[in-house]
């Protein structure tokens, strides 16, 4: 473990010195801003008209899910692929690391940087119950910031497997976020045709919007995301195994 953490620290470190995580950061939280603001601007208006009206945590929790699916591609997708065009990944690959060690590492790089952006956006849920009275409910926050941390857990994962396919950045963006997108869609073709359950149960939003976006904690929905966190790093280890007997 002492590998992994030497690590998953410094790719946490190199997160604070490169351009494109400081730009999907400041995009985060700025979209996610402006969206709190004009959630609590129109909740105002129909206080004043309807009377009686308050916001809940899902003016926050609901659209910065939404923003995952679009910032973790570009958080992840220098992971590896920037090893590979470096020529890095020869020395790595050569030093006496192993693969599982290199995957985890990076792996929780990008989780802890992901977990960090998540985190700091609790501001809003704490603005949130200043301004409606009696306050919002707080085990909603919970369970709705849970869903979300395992939400990152599991496409930081699938985000390391990816990028250990490719040496281009930019390609390694555009297929993980292909892959994000049918993870969070597979489920509205399935509902339409009456398809089987499988593919309810592969798409990413069932597991968040009807259970831990509403309060409710289900363990299905977590043994689903860290069963997908694991497979991304099961896969993400093979990738590197297959690379290094080449």
């Amino acid at each position: 473990m002492r590998t992994v953490w030497i690590i998953a620290r410094r790719e946490f470190a190199r997160y604070f010195t490169t351009p494109a995580a400081y730009l999907a950061a400041f995009l985060f939280l700025l979209i996610l801003g402006i969206i709190f603001y004009a959630n609590v601007a129109a909740s105002a208006v129909k206080a004043n008209l309807m009377g009686g009206y308050a916001p809940g945590v899902e003016i926050i929790v609901n659209p910065m899910v939404s923003l995952l699916v679009f910032i973790i591609p570009a958080i992840t997708m220098r992971l590896l692929a920037e090893e590979q065009r470096m020529g890095t990944i020869e020395l790595l690959l050569t030093s006496p690391v192993r693969d599982v060690e290199l995957i985890l590492g990076k792996w929780l790089g990008s989780f802890l940087f992901m977990s960090v952006l998540i985190l700091i956006t609790l501001v809003y849920p704490i603005t949130l119950n200043q301004l409606v009275d009696p306050g919002i409910d707080w085990g909603t926050v919970l369970t709705g910031y849970l869903g979300l941390l395992l939400m990152a857990a599991a496409f930081t994962a699938l985000g390391t497997a990816i990028s250990a396919l490719f040496s281009n950045q930019i390609a390694a963006f555009v297929a993980t976020l292909a892959l994000f997108l049918v993870l969070w869609l597979i489920g509205f073709p399935a509902q339409s045709m009456n398809a089987s359950p499988i593919w309810q149960y592969l798409d990413f939003s069932q597991h968040f919007y009807n259970t831990l976006a509403q309060g409710i904690l289900d363990l299905r929905d977590i043994v689903y995301y860290l069963s997908i966190t694991a497979l991304g790093i099961f896969a993400g280890t093979m990738i590197v195994e297959t690379r290094r007997w080449r």
